[in-house]
């Protein structure tokens, strides 16, 4: 491990010379890639220096116990207990930091969230979720735009689908696929009873023109004019667009837009993600089991969260992780359930990894 983070000090101690050069500017696109690269070792650089002043701090009070002085001797064998319970941590952070990265996790995110069983109730509980991301994503300085909607008689979401876009967002947002299930008093309840109902969230990488290779021969695509509320607009123009990728079946309808060509490049940006989630899907699913280290599978039918409101708690069953905090949480306080999920998977690879 040890010989590994030398030779990526080294490579940033290079990456910097490279910086500090005048003609590093000419090249903007060069200039973008080497600061990227820069930014990225900085953290583990940086944690393996933090280690190395460590192991020297030990190496200095050891020697201090052989001191005449019996106060100095004291000091040394209480530094000794601090740096000895501190440095494995920062050594367990360095091996996280070592595992490969998904190449996903830069990526921006399309999020999508269907209500499910439980009628009008799961309908408002889609829409509480839609709220409880948005509000997560705001505190996070992230941008949230709605590619498309199916908004419910009484008030919730049928359906919503929308890109999320800022810094690392699939990286925070990946375990979030599955089926989330509320219990509460609904607001149609007379007898106060406790009901229970669900929506399913899906959570796909934005796909990119190089990462999906979509041929129009591929493709068929159906317009026809869009139905539910919009006024007059509904009934005279042919501007919902359903795409279909015949090779595998997947579909995808976008009518929020009274211009066809929006309609069209939202639902192409919905399906290539989509493919690209499938694709890599695939390819995970042919990893041995035991590199398989995942927290979720990203099945919506996986049942991987319970929203109880009577209680106060949230519970992801995934970790048996239970916080009574659940106001916060459908404000978008999120943090600390995503940090737990993410400190699992990496205890996952870690041990898949055989450290």
């Amino acid at each position: 491990m040890f010989a590994k983070l030398e030779s990526l000090e080294k490579k940033y101690l290079e990456l910097e010379e490279e910086l500090a050069r005048p003609d590093i500017f000419n090249d903007q696109n060069h200039y973008r890639k080497v600061t990227k690269a820069h930014s990225d070792l900085r953290p583990i650089v940086e944690l393996f220096r933090k280690h190395g002043e460590l192991s020297r701090e030990l190496e200095d009070n050891r020697h201090l116990l052989k001191d005449e002085d019996p106060e100095i001797r004291e000091m040394a064998h209480e530094e000794i207990h601090r740096l000895e319970s501190e440095i494995p941590r920062v050594e367990h952070d360095l091996k996280v930091a070592l595992l490969p990265q998904d190449p996903l996790d830069e990526k921006n995110t399309i999020l999508e969230i269907r209500a499910g069983t439980g009628g009008e109730e799961a309908a408002l509980f889609a829409g509480d979720l839609f709220r409880m991301y948005s509000r997560f994503a705001e505190l996070s300085g992230w941008k949230v735009e709605i590619l498309s909607q199916s908004v419910a008689e009484g008030g919730g979401i049928k359906e919503i689908i929308c890109l999320v876009s800022g810094n690392r967002v699939y990286s925070r947002l990946k375990y979030e696929a599955g089926t989330h299930r509320v219990q509460r008093v609904p607001v149609t309840e007379t007898q106060g009873r406790i009901h229970t109902s669900a929506a399913t969230v899906a959570v796909m990488p934005e796909a990119e023109e190089v990462d999906v290779e979509i041929r129009p021969e591929d493709l068929r695509i159906d317009i026809y004019r869009a139905s539910g509320a919009g006024g007059q607009h509904v009934n005279k123009t042919e501007s919902a667009v359903r795409i279909t990728h015949i090779p595998t079946g997947t579909v995808v309808t976008c009518q929020d837009e009274r211009s066809q060509h929006k309609n069209k490049a939202r639902a192409m940006k919905v399906l290539a993600s989509r493919i690209l989630a499938a694709e890599t899907e695939r390819q995970n699913s042919e990893l041995s089991a035991d590199r398989k280290a995942q927290v979720g599978s990203g099945d919506r039918s996986e049942r991987i969260r319970t929203y109880n409101f009577p209680q106060g708690r949230c519970t992801d069953h995934r970790i048996n992780l239970t916080l009574y905090s659940l106001d916060r949480i459908m404000e978008g306080e999120l943090t600390p359930l995503l940090d737990a999920l993410s400190t699992a998977a990496q205890a996952e690879t870690l041990k898949a990894s055989g450290e």
